[in-house]
């Protein structure tokens, strides 16, 4: 499994996967792409700790309020995040300040 921090107030867009963009006709379903119940502090904004699959390579996040928003797309409402280990996962974790929230908090 492959992880990402993603700020409250932003959703995943497109996913990359190996050879270009996920193809949910080729996969025939789309990424695994799972929200978990740890979130850290860092700078007064809270991350929280997102689960992929090993397939997936690359993530496009962008604000949830563009999302609602009728004007056109800018490259500066998008952000490219790269995919980190577990071992990287586990390092931001020691020097955060992390939060575990229950499973009640994640379904609203």
């Amino acid at each position: 499994m492959k992880y990402f921090f993603l700020s409250d107030g932003w959703t995943v867009g497109r996913v990359w996967q190996l050879g270009g963009l996920w193809n949910e006709n080729a996969w025939r379903r789309p990424p695994e792409i799972q929200k978990t119940a740890l979130r850290i502090i860092e700078q007064e904004e809270i991350l929280w700790l997102y689960q992929v699959e090993d397939a997936v390579l690359m993530v496009e996040v962008q604000p949830t309020s563009h999302l609602n928003s009728s004007t056109a797309q800018t490259i500066g409402q998008v952000v490219l995040k790269r995919l980190i280990s577990a071992e990287q996962v586990i390092e931001r974790l020691v020097t955060a300040k992390v939060i575990q929230s229950s499973l009640a908090e994640l379904v609203s």
